[in-house]
Protein backbone atom coordinates (compact mmCIF):
# COMPACT_ATOMS: atom_id res chain seq x y z
CA UNK A 1 0.00 0.00 0.00
CA UNK A 2 1.91 3.26 -0.93
CA UNK A 3 1.67 5.94 2.19
CA UNK A 4 3.25 8.65 0.39
CA UNK A 5 1.11 11.63 -0.99
CA UNK A 6 2.32 13.42 -4.06
CA UNK A 7 2.01 17.43 -4.68
CA UNK A 8 2.18 18.51 -8.41
CA UNK A 9 3.37 22.25 -8.45
CA UNK A 10 3.38 23.93 -12.09
CA UNK A 11 3.63 27.49 -13.70
CA UNK A 12 1.72 29.04 -16.16
CA UNK A 13 1.49 32.41 -18.06
CA UNK A 14 5.03 33.50 -16.96
CA UNK A 15 8.65 32.05 -15.83
CA UNK A 16 10.31 33.20 -12.48
CA UNK A 17 6.72 33.62 -10.97
CA UNK A 18 8.35 31.24 -7.70
CA UNK A 19 6.86 27.96 -8.45
CA UNK A 20 10.21 27.03 -6.11
CA UNK A 21 9.48 29.86 -3.09
CA UNK A 22 5.52 28.42 -3.40
CA UNK A 23 6.82 24.55 -3.26
CA UNK A 24 9.22 25.86 -0.14
CA UNK A 25 6.44 27.64 2.07
CA UNK A 26 3.93 24.62 1.26
CA UNK A 27 6.66 21.95 2.28
CA UNK A 28 7.40 24.55 5.51
CA UNK A 29 3.64 24.67 6.48
CA UNK A 30 3.56 21.12 6.16
CA UNK A 31 6.78 20.04 8.20
CA UNK A 32 5.48 22.65 10.79
CA UNK A 33 2.38 20.31 10.86
CA UNK A 34 4.37 17.46 12.08
CA UNK A 35 4.72 15.89 8.88
CA UNK A 36 7.86 14.60 6.93
CA UNK A 37 8.29 16.53 3.59
CA UNK A 38 10.51 17.14 1.00
CA UNK A 39 10.18 18.82 -2.46
CA UNK A 40 11.82 17.34 -6.20
CA UNK A 41 12.65 19.71 -9.03
CA UNK A 42 11.99 18.49 -12.83
CA UNK A 43 13.95 20.61 -15.13
CA UNK A 44 13.03 20.44 -19.07
CA UNK A 45 16.46 21.00 -20.20
CA UNK A 46 18.24 18.14 -21.91
CA UNK A 47 21.65 18.94 -20.01
CA UNK A 48 22.24 16.30 -17.28
CA UNK A 49 22.75 18.75 -14.35
CA UNK A 50 23.67 22.27 -14.17
CA UNK A 51 27.45 21.03 -13.86
CA UNK A 52 28.35 22.22 -17.00
CA UNK A 53 26.36 25.16 -17.36
CA UNK A 54 27.51 28.67 -17.34
CA UNK A 55 25.91 30.55 -14.29
CA UNK A 56 24.37 33.45 -16.72
CA UNK A 57 22.24 30.40 -18.44
CA UNK A 58 21.12 29.56 -15.03
CA UNK A 59 22.65 30.74 -11.77
CA UNK A 60 23.94 29.06 -9.30
CA UNK A 61 24.70 25.36 -9.38
CA UNK A 62 23.83 24.21 -5.77
CA UNK A 63 25.66 21.02 -4.69
CA UNK A 64 24.17 18.80 -2.23
CA UNK A 65 25.66 16.34 0.67
CA UNK A 66 26.06 13.11 -1.37
CA UNK A 67 27.48 15.32 -4.47
CA UNK A 68 24.49 16.21 -6.60
CA UNK A 69 24.84 19.04 -8.98
CA UNK A 70 21.97 20.34 -8.67
CA UNK A 71 19.34 23.36 -9.67
CA UNK A 72 19.40 26.19 -7.29
CA UNK A 73 16.06 26.02 -6.33
CA UNK A 74 16.85 23.44 -4.26
CA UNK A 75 19.04 25.48 -1.82
CA UNK A 76 15.33 27.00 -1.20
CA UNK A 77 14.01 24.02 -0.33
CA UNK A 78 17.16 23.08 2.26
CA UNK A 79 17.05 26.36 3.61
CA UNK A 80 12.95 26.33 4.03
CA UNK A 81 13.51 22.81 5.36
CA UNK A 82 16.19 23.04 7.55
CA UNK A 83 16.54 19.10 5.94
CA UNK A 84 19.19 17.85 3.04
CA UNK A 85 18.37 17.04 0.12
CA UNK A 86 19.76 14.25 -2.35
CA UNK A 87 20.32 13.64 -6.02
CA UNK A 88 16.86 12.04 -6.29
CA UNK A 89 15.51 15.43 -5.76
CA UNK A 90 16.42 16.97 -9.02
CA UNK A 91 15.53 15.48 -12.27
CA UNK A 92 16.41 16.66 -16.06
CA UNK A 93 15.02 15.40 -19.16
CA UNK A 94 18.70 14.53 -19.89
CA UNK A 95 18.99 12.30 -17.12
CA UNK A 96 15.66 10.30 -17.95
CA UNK A 97 16.72 9.88 -21.31
CA UNK A 98 20.05 9.05 -20.94
CA UNK A 99 18.72 6.44 -18.57
CA UNK A 100 16.28 5.08 -21.13
CA UNK A 101 18.73 5.40 -23.83
CA UNK A 102 21.33 3.22 -21.30
CA UNK A 103 18.50 0.71 -20.82
CA UNK A 104 17.53 0.08 -24.32
CA UNK A 105 21.77 -0.10 -25.18
CA UNK A 106 21.28 -3.35 -22.86
CA UNK A 107 18.46 -4.50 -24.34
CA UNK A 108 16.35 -4.14 -21.12
CA UNK A 109 13.14 -3.29 -23.50
CA UNK A 110 13.42 -6.50 -25.00
CA UNK A 111 13.91 -5.21 -28.58
CA UNK A 112 10.36 -3.00 -28.08
CA UNK A 113 10.33 0.53 -29.97
CA UNK A 114 11.47 2.94 -27.70
CA UNK A 115 8.97 5.64 -27.40
CA UNK A 116 7.69 8.82 -25.16
CA UNK A 117 5.17 7.07 -24.01
CA UNK A 118 5.69 4.55 -22.07
CA UNK A 119 9.08 4.89 -22.21
CA UNK A 120 10.14 8.19 -21.10
CA UNK A 121 6.85 9.09 -19.43
CA UNK A 122 7.72 5.68 -17.27
CA UNK A 123 11.00 6.51 -16.27
CA UNK A 124 9.86 9.98 -14.97
CA UNK A 125 6.97 8.07 -12.82
CA UNK A 126 9.45 6.10 -11.19
CA UNK A 127 11.80 9.24 -10.71
CA UNK A 128 8.89 11.14 -8.87
CA UNK A 129 8.56 8.00 -6.59
CA UNK A 130 11.71 6.86 -6.01
CA UNK A 131 12.20 9.63 -3.91
CA UNK A 132 9.21 8.59 -1.41
CA UNK A 133 9.68 4.93 -1.69
CA UNK A 134 13.26 5.46 -0.64
CA UNK A 135 13.23 8.04 2.04
CA UNK A 136 9.65 7.01 3.38
CA UNK A 137 8.43 10.56 3.53
CA UNK A 138 4.41 11.73 4.16
CA UNK A 139 4.25 14.04 1.14
CA UNK A 140 6.13 14.82 -1.67
CA UNK A 141 6.01 18.08 -3.34
CA UNK A 142 7.51 17.61 -7.34
CA UNK A 143 8.07 21.40 -9.03
CA UNK A 144 7.80 20.85 -12.45
CA UNK A 145 10.26 23.69 -14.68
CA UNK A 146 9.13 25.93 -17.21
CA UNK A 147 5.35 26.65 -17.77
CA UNK A 148 2.39 25.16 -19.36
CA UNK A 149 2.26 24.47 -23.50
CA UNK A 150 6.37 24.24 -23.25
CA UNK A 151 7.46 21.68 -25.54
CA UNK A 152 10.25 20.24 -23.50
CA UNK A 153 7.88 20.09 -20.48
CA UNK A 154 5.19 18.22 -22.04
CA UNK A 155 6.27 14.55 -21.03
CA UNK A 156 6.34 15.95 -17.55
CA UNK A 157 3.08 17.09 -17.78
CA UNK A 158 1.32 14.03 -19.41
CA UNK A 159 3.77 11.66 -16.68
CA UNK A 160 1.67 13.81 -13.94
CA UNK A 161 -1.63 13.03 -15.78
CA UNK A 162 -1.00 9.57 -15.26
CA UNK A 163 -0.09 9.30 -12.01
CA UNK A 164 -3.26 11.14 -10.81
CA UNK A 165 -4.65 8.59 -12.48
CA UNK A 166 -2.67 5.93 -10.97
CA UNK A 167 -2.81 7.25 -7.17
CA UNK A 168 -6.20 8.52 -7.51
CA UNK A 169 -7.12 11.76 -6.29
CA UNK A 170 -6.83 11.39 -2.75
CA UNK A 171 -3.28 10.48 -3.13
CA UNK A 172 -2.15 13.18 -5.84
CA UNK A 173 -2.94 16.40 -6.42
CA UNK A 174 -2.13 19.39 -8.71
CA UNK A 175 -1.42 23.41 -7.85
CA UNK A 176 -0.74 25.60 -10.48
CA UNK A 177 0.52 28.91 -9.82
CA UNK A 178 -0.18 31.64 -12.38
CA UNK A 179 0.07 35.84 -13.04
CA UNK A 180 -3.09 37.90 -12.44
CA UNK A 181 -1.28 41.25 -13.94
CA UNK A 182 -2.42 44.56 -13.05
CA UNK A 183 -3.30 47.24 -15.61
CA UNK A 184 -2.83 50.67 -14.15
CA UNK A 185 -3.86 52.34 -16.98
CA UNK A 186 -7.67 50.52 -16.29
CA UNK A 187 -6.82 50.59 -12.75
CA UNK A 188 -7.67 46.53 -13.28
CA UNK A 189 -6.25 42.97 -12.16
CA UNK A 190 -6.80 40.35 -15.57
CA UNK A 191 -8.00 37.02 -15.02
CA UNK A 192 -7.66 35.84 -18.81
CA UNK A 193 -4.23 34.79 -18.43
CA UNK A 194 -4.79 32.51 -15.94
CA UNK A 195 -8.21 31.09 -17.80
CA UNK A 196 -5.76 30.62 -20.89
CA UNK A 197 -3.16 29.01 -18.65
CA UNK A 198 -5.80 26.66 -16.78
CA UNK A 199 -7.03 25.69 -20.26
CA UNK A 200 -3.69 24.43 -21.58
CA UNK A 201 -3.65 22.32 -18.73
CA UNK A 202 -6.93 21.03 -18.87
CA UNK A 203 -6.57 20.42 -22.73
CA UNK A 204 -3.09 18.03 -21.24
CA UNK A 205 -5.80 16.31 -19.45
CA UNK A 206 -5.22 17.83 -15.89
CA UNK A 207 -7.46 19.53 -13.73
CA UNK A 208 -5.93 21.73 -11.45
CA UNK A 209 -6.87 21.21 -7.92
CA UNK A 210 -5.81 24.52 -6.31
CA UNK A 211 -4.67 27.70 -7.84
CA UNK A 212 -1.91 29.97 -6.30
CA UNK A 213 -2.42 33.74 -8.13
CA UNK A 214 0.75 35.65 -8.56
CA UNK A 215 -0.63 39.54 -7.84
CA UNK A 216 0.78 42.67 -6.90
CA UNK A 217 -2.75 43.78 -5.23
CA UNK A 218 -5.20 42.29 -2.97
CA UNK A 219 -7.09 39.66 -5.01
CA UNK A 220 -10.91 40.70 -4.29
CA UNK A 221 -13.94 38.17 -3.78
CA UNK A 222 -15.13 39.15 -7.05
CA UNK A 223 -11.86 38.19 -8.19
CA UNK A 224 -11.72 34.75 -6.68
CA UNK A 225 -14.90 33.89 -7.49
CA UNK A 226 -14.89 34.37 -11.33
CA UNK A 227 -11.54 32.68 -11.31
CA UNK A 228 -12.70 29.35 -9.20
CA UNK A 229 -16.04 29.24 -12.10
CA UNK A 230 -14.28 29.90 -14.71
CA UNK A 231 -10.94 27.12 -14.15
CA UNK A 232 -13.47 25.05 -12.35
CA UNK A 233 -11.66 24.86 -8.37
CA UNK A 234 -13.43 25.68 -5.09
CA UNK A 235 -13.55 29.53 -4.15
CA UNK A 236 -11.13 28.06 -1.03
CA UNK A 237 -8.64 26.58 -3.16
CA UNK A 238 -8.04 30.16 -5.08
CA UNK A 239 -4.92 31.43 -3.30
CA UNK A 240 -3.78 34.58 -3.41
CA UNK A 241 0.14 34.81 -3.73
CA UNK A 242 1.00 39.19 -2.94
CA UNK A 243 4.15 40.33 -3.58
CA UNK A 244 6.37 40.28 -0.27
CA UNK A 245 8.96 42.41 0.96
CA UNK A 246 11.10 39.08 1.51
CA UNK A 247 11.05 35.44 0.06
CA UNK A 248 10.73 34.17 3.77
CA UNK A 249 7.40 35.87 4.53
CA UNK A 250 5.99 33.15 2.10
CA UNK A 251 4.95 30.77 4.07
CA UNK A 252 3.25 33.14 6.77
CA UNK A 253 1.44 34.57 3.86
CA UNK A 254 0.51 31.49 2.51
CA UNK A 255 -0.61 30.53 6.35
CA UNK A 256 -2.77 33.01 6.03
CA UNK A 257 -4.39 32.03 2.89
CA UNK A 258 -5.14 28.22 4.37
CA UNK A 259 -3.02 27.01 1.60
CA UNK A 260 -1.62 24.09 4.46
CA UNK A 261 -5.42 23.61 5.33
CA UNK A 262 -6.97 22.87 1.83
CA UNK A 263 -4.32 21.12 0.58
CA UNK A 264 -4.43 18.52 3.66
CA UNK A 265 -8.15 18.59 2.81
CA UNK A 266 -7.63 16.95 -0.65
CA UNK A 267 -5.38 14.69 0.49
CA UNK A 268 -7.53 13.40 3.46
CA UNK A 269 -4.90 14.04 5.83
CA UNK A 270 -5.77 15.17 9.23
CA UNK A 271 -4.24 18.99 10.08
CA UNK A 272 -5.29 18.46 13.96
CA UNK A 273 -1.68 19.79 14.57
CA UNK A 274 -1.34 23.74 14.54
CA UNK A 275 1.92 24.57 12.65
CA UNK A 276 4.79 25.96 15.35
CA UNK A 277 6.14 28.61 13.58
CA UNK A 278 7.64 30.90 16.10
CA UNK A 279 11.51 30.24 15.79
CA UNK A 280 10.39 31.25 12.24
CA UNK A 281 8.50 34.34 12.90
CA UNK A 282 11.63 35.46 15.34
CA UNK A 283 13.49 34.95 12.34
CA UNK A 284 11.69 37.21 10.58
CA UNK A 285 11.56 39.92 13.58
CA UNK A 286 15.28 39.97 13.95
CA UNK A 287 15.32 40.26 10.08
CA UNK A 288 13.16 43.35 9.57
CA UNK A 289 13.93 45.10 12.71
CA UNK A 290 18.58 45.19 12.18
CA UNK A 291 20.07 47.38 15.36
CA UNK A 292 22.80 47.91 12.90
CA UNK A 293 24.34 48.09 9.19
CA UNK A 294 27.34 46.92 7.66
CA UNK A 295 28.48 46.77 3.81
CA UNK A 296 29.67 43.91 2.60
CA UNK A 297 31.40 43.83 -1.27
CA UNK A 298 31.22 40.52 -3.09
CA UNK A 299 33.78 40.22 -5.64
CA UNK A 300 32.84 38.22 -8.56
CA UNK A 301 32.67 38.15 -12.06
CA UNK A 302 29.29 36.25 -12.56
CA UNK A 303 27.77 39.81 -10.56
CA UNK A 304 25.38 40.92 -13.40
CA UNK A 305 23.55 37.91 -12.87
CA UNK A 306 22.52 38.08 -8.87
CA UNK A 307 21.43 34.54 -9.02
CA UNK A 308 24.84 33.10 -9.73
CA UNK A 309 25.53 34.02 -6.03
CA UNK A 310 21.75 33.12 -4.62
CA UNK A 311 23.00 30.92 -1.44
CA UNK A 312 25.70 33.41 -0.53
CA UNK A 313 23.38 36.42 -0.48
CA UNK A 314 20.74 34.09 1.10
CA UNK A 315 23.56 33.41 4.02
CA UNK A 316 24.03 36.92 4.45
CA UNK A 317 20.74 37.12 5.35
CA UNK A 318 20.84 34.15 7.72
CA UNK A 319 23.91 35.75 9.45
CA UNK A 320 22.81 39.63 9.42
CA UNK A 321 19.39 38.26 10.93
CA UNK A 322 21.38 36.26 13.73
CA UNK A 323 23.65 39.17 14.19
CA UNK A 324 20.17 41.79 14.27
CA UNK A 325 22.21 43.45 11.65
CA UNK A 326 21.17 44.48 8.38
CA UNK A 327 23.43 43.42 5.67
CA UNK A 328 23.83 45.55 2.31
CA UNK A 329 25.73 43.72 -0.57
CA UNK A 330 27.60 45.21 -2.71
CA UNK A 331 28.30 43.18 -5.78
CA UNK A 332 31.84 44.09 -7.38
CA UNK A 333 32.70 42.52 -10.65
CA UNK A 334 36.57 41.89 -10.43
CA UNK A 335 37.60 42.35 -13.65
CA UNK A 336 36.77 46.19 -12.67
CA UNK A 337 39.17 46.21 -9.74
CA UNK A 338 42.70 47.06 -10.40
CA UNK A 339 45.57 48.45 -8.25
CA UNK A 340 44.60 52.14 -9.02
CA UNK A 341 40.81 51.85 -7.97
CA UNK A 342 40.97 49.98 -4.58
CA UNK A 343 40.26 52.53 -2.68
CA UNK A 344 37.23 53.99 -4.75
CA UNK A 345 36.44 50.27 -5.36
CA UNK A 346 36.75 48.77 -1.27
CA UNK A 347 37.89 51.53 0.52
CA UNK A 348 34.05 51.88 2.30
CA UNK A 349 33.57 48.16 2.84
CA UNK A 350 33.15 46.65 6.47
CA UNK A 351 34.03 43.53 4.99
CA UNK A 352 34.47 41.75 1.77
CA UNK A 353 33.78 38.03 0.23
CA UNK A 354 36.00 36.98 -3.25
CA UNK A 355 33.48 34.57 -4.40
CA UNK A 356 33.70 31.12 -6.00
CA UNK A 357 34.26 30.20 -9.89
CA UNK A 358 35.92 28.84 -12.61
CA UNK A 359 38.76 30.22 -14.90
CA UNK A 360 41.28 32.98 -14.99
CA UNK A 361 38.67 36.03 -16.36
CA UNK A 362 38.64 38.58 -13.65
CA UNK A 363 41.27 36.67 -11.39
CA UNK A 364 43.83 39.19 -10.96
CA UNK A 365 40.98 41.53 -9.77
CA UNK A 366 40.00 38.85 -6.84
CA UNK A 367 43.72 38.50 -5.91
CA UNK A 368 44.21 42.08 -5.58
CA UNK A 369 40.73 42.03 -3.51
CA UNK A 370 42.31 39.67 -1.21
CA UNK A 371 45.95 41.91 -0.93
CA UNK A 372 43.80 45.18 0.24
CA UNK A 373 41.49 43.10 2.94
CA UNK A 374 44.98 41.44 4.07
CA UNK A 375 46.85 44.64 4.31
CA UNK A 376 43.97 47.22 5.53
CA UNK A 377 43.14 44.78 7.95
CA UNK A 378 39.35 44.42 6.55
CA UNK A 379 37.20 40.88 7.57
CA UNK A 380 37.93 38.80 4.53
CA UNK A 381 36.19 35.55 3.80
CA UNK A 382 37.50 33.64 0.24
CA UNK A 383 35.51 31.22 -0.40
CA UNK A 384 36.67 28.16 -2.68
CA UNK A 385 38.59 30.09 -5.75
CA UNK A 386 38.37 32.98 -3.15
CA UNK A 387 40.75 31.08 -0.94
CA UNK A 388 43.04 29.98 -3.94
CA UNK A 389 42.91 33.69 -4.52
CA UNK A 390 44.01 34.89 -1.03
CA UNK A 391 46.76 32.26 -1.08
CA UNK A 392 48.16 33.31 -4.31
CA UNK A 393 48.38 36.90 -3.14
CA UNK A 394 50.13 36.00 0.18
CA UNK A 395 52.73 33.60 -1.71
CA UNK A 396 53.29 36.82 -4.45
CA UNK A 397 53.71 39.54 -1.81
CA UNK A 398 54.22 38.10 1.53
CA UNK A 399 56.84 35.45 0.62
CA UNK A 400 57.84 36.95 -2.03
CA UNK A 401 57.18 34.50 -5.00
CA UNK A 402 56.41 37.04 -7.63
CA UNK A 403 55.24 34.41 -10.16
CA UNK A 404 52.88 31.87 -7.95
CA UNK A 405 50.25 31.22 -9.28
CA UNK A 406 47.07 28.36 -9.60
CA UNK A 407 48.01 25.75 -12.77
CA UNK A 408 43.92 26.13 -13.29
CA UNK A 409 45.65 29.65 -14.46
CA UNK A 410 49.13 29.30 -15.54
CA UNK A 411 50.40 25.57 -15.93
CA UNK A 412 53.99 26.87 -16.03
CA UNK A 413 54.05 29.01 -12.74
CA UNK A 414 57.34 28.43 -11.16
CA UNK A 415 55.67 28.54 -7.25
CA UNK A 416 51.97 26.02 -8.16
CA UNK A 417 50.59 27.10 -4.67
CA UNK A 418 47.36 25.90 -6.16
CA UNK A 419 47.33 22.16 -8.17
CA UNK A 420 46.10 19.31 -9.12
CA UNK A 421 46.37 16.24 -6.90
CA UNK A 422 48.42 13.96 -8.22
CA UNK A 423 45.52 11.27 -8.63
CA UNK A 424 44.04 13.85 -10.76
CA UNK A 425 46.41 14.56 -13.10
CA UNK A 426 45.76 13.07 -16.56
CA UNK A 427 41.95 13.14 -16.34
CA UNK A 428 39.98 14.99 -18.90
CA UNK A 429 36.29 14.15 -18.32
CA UNK A 430 34.67 17.33 -17.25
CA UNK A 431 33.84 16.41 -13.95
CA UNK A 432 35.95 13.67 -13.50
CA UNK A 433 38.74 15.60 -11.40
CA UNK A 434 35.95 17.55 -9.37
CA UNK A 435 35.32 16.81 -5.73
CA UNK A 436 31.61 17.11 -4.73
CA UNK A 437 29.67 16.83 -2.07
CA UNK A 438 29.98 16.33 1.98
CA UNK A 439 33.97 16.00 3.35
CA UNK A 440 35.38 15.87 6.59
CA UNK A 441 37.53 18.61 8.09
CA UNK A 442 38.95 18.99 11.43
CA UNK A 443 39.39 22.32 12.78
CA UNK A 444 42.08 23.73 15.27
CA UNK A 445 41.24 24.45 18.43
CA UNK A 446 43.25 27.45 18.95
CA UNK A 447 42.17 29.10 16.13
CA UNK A 448 39.84 31.93 15.19
CA UNK A 449 37.48 30.02 13.41
CA UNK A 450 36.96 27.21 15.71
CA UNK A 451 35.56 30.11 18.03
CA UNK A 452 32.88 30.11 14.73
CA UNK A 453 31.87 26.70 14.60
CA UNK A 454 32.82 25.88 18.83
CA UNK A 455 33.80 21.94 17.28
CA UNK A 456 36.74 20.17 16.20
CA UNK A 457 34.79 17.79 13.67
CA UNK A 458 32.59 19.57 10.92
CA UNK A 459 30.92 17.96 7.38
CA UNK A 460 31.16 20.67 4.40
CA UNK A 461 30.17 20.55 0.95
CA UNK A 462 32.68 21.22 -1.79
CA UNK A 463 32.42 21.74 -5.84
CA UNK A 464 36.19 22.35 -7.08
CA UNK A 465 38.99 20.77 -8.86
CA UNK A 466 42.05 22.21 -7.48
CA UNK A 467 43.54 21.73 -3.74
CA UNK A 468 46.14 23.55 -1.91
CA UNK A 469 49.78 22.55 -2.58
CA UNK A 470 50.83 20.95 0.91
CA UNK A 471 54.79 21.33 -0.68
CA UNK A 472 54.62 24.76 0.73
CA UNK A 473 52.61 24.82 4.00
CA UNK A 474 55.80 25.06 6.21
CA UNK A 475 55.91 28.53 4.09
CA UNK A 476 52.94 29.57 4.44
CA UNK A 477 52.84 28.80 8.46
CA UNK A 478 56.15 30.20 9.02
CA UNK A 479 54.98 33.59 7.45
CA UNK A 480 51.76 33.79 9.14
CA UNK A 481 48.73 32.27 7.27
CA UNK A 482 48.26 29.07 9.11
CA UNK A 483 46.11 25.54 8.04
CA UNK A 484 43.76 25.46 10.55
CA UNK A 485 41.45 22.95 9.34
CA UNK A 486 42.26 19.94 7.44
CA UNK A 487 40.75 16.80 6.15
CA UNK A 488 41.78 14.13 8.14
CA UNK A 489 41.42 11.29 5.61
CA UNK A 490 43.16 13.03 2.90
CA UNK A 491 45.20 15.56 4.89
CA UNK A 492 44.12 18.30 2.26
CA UNK A 493 43.72 22.10 3.10
CA UNK A 494 40.70 23.02 4.24
CA UNK A 495 40.45 26.25 5.89
CA UNK A 496 43.48 29.22 5.52
CA UNK A 497 43.90 31.53 8.62
CA UNK A 498 45.70 34.60 9.30
CA UNK A 499 45.43 34.90 13.03
CA UNK A 500 47.17 38.35 13.44
CA UNK A 501 44.38 39.97 11.46
CA UNK A 502 40.78 41.14 12.24
CA UNK A 503 39.34 38.44 10.41
CA UNK A 504 41.00 36.44 7.49
CA UNK A 505 39.83 33.10 6.76
CA UNK A 506 39.41 31.46 3.26
CA UNK A 507 37.75 27.76 3.08
CA UNK A 508 37.82 25.84 0.58
CA UNK A 509 34.64 24.30 1.07
CA UNK A 510 31.14 26.29 0.53
CA UNK A 511 29.48 26.87 3.46
CA UNK A 512 26.55 28.69 2.26
CA UNK A 513 25.40 25.55 0.79
CA UNK A 514 24.53 24.95 4.64
CA UNK A 515 23.26 27.84 5.24
CA UNK A 516 19.42 27.63 6.38
CA UNK A 517 16.50 30.30 8.42
CA UNK A 518 16.97 28.25 11.37
CA UNK A 519 20.68 27.28 11.22
CA UNK A 520 22.64 30.58 9.84
CA UNK A 521 26.09 29.28 8.91
CA UNK A 522 28.34 29.55 11.78
CA UNK A 523 31.39 31.22 9.51
CA UNK A 524 28.79 33.74 8.00
CA UNK A 525 27.83 34.33 11.43
CA UNK A 526 31.55 35.30 12.54
CA UNK A 527 32.19 37.28 9.17
CA UNK A 528 29.20 39.38 10.01
CA UNK A 529 30.30 39.88 13.58
CA UNK A 530 33.23 40.91 12.51
CA UNK A 531 32.21 43.64 9.99
CA UNK A 532 29.98 44.75 12.54
CA UNK A 533 33.13 45.44 14.95
CA UNK A 534 34.90 47.11 11.93
CA UNK A 535 32.00 49.39 11.13
CA UNK A 536 31.74 50.33 15.12
CA UNK A 537 35.47 51.76 14.95
CA UNK A 538 34.86 53.34 11.98
CA UNK A 539 31.55 55.25 13.52
CA UNK A 540 33.21 56.26 16.63
CA UNK A 541 36.45 57.77 14.88
CA UNK A 542 33.79 59.91 12.34
CA UNK A 543 32.10 60.82 15.96
CA UNK A 544 35.65 61.88 17.22
CA UNK A 545 36.52 63.58 14.32
CA UNK A 546 33.40 65.41 14.47
CA UNK A 547 33.84 66.25 18.27
CA UNK A 548 36.91 67.77 17.97
CA UNK A 549 35.78 69.77 14.65
CA UNK A 550 32.91 71.12 17.04
CA UNK A 551 35.70 71.98 19.06
CA UNK A 552 38.02 73.74 17.27
CA UNK A 553 35.01 76.05 15.82
CA UNK A 554 34.21 76.67 19.36
CA UNK A 555 37.79 77.79 20.57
Amino acid sequence: MNTTKYIFVTGGVTSSLGKGIISASLAKLLQARGYTVTIQKLDPYINVDPGTLNPYEHGECYVTNDGAETDLDLGHYERFLNTPTSQENNVTTGRIYQSVIEKERRGDYLGKTVQVIPHITDEIKNSIRLVGKKYNYNIVITEIGGTVGDIESLPYIESVRQLKWDLGPSNCLVIHLTLVPYLPTSGELKTKPTQHSVKMLQEAGIQPDVLVLRTQKKLSDDIRNKVALFCNVQISSVIESIDASTIYEVPLLMQDEKLDETVLHKLNLPANQKPDLGPWKEFLKRLKSPKETVRIGLVGKYVELHDAYKSISESFTHAGAANECKVELEYIHSEQINEKNTVEKLGYLDGMLVAPGFGSRGIEGKIITAKYAREHNIPFLGICLGMQCAVVEFARNVLGFAKANSTEMNRRTPYPVIDLMEEQKGITAKGGTMRLGAYPCRIDKNSRIYQAYKTELVNERHRHRYEFNNKYLKDFEAAGMKAVGINPDTNLVEIMEIPEHRWFVGVQFHPEYRSTVLQPHPVFVDFIKAAMGLARKKQKTIKQKEIKETEKNLN
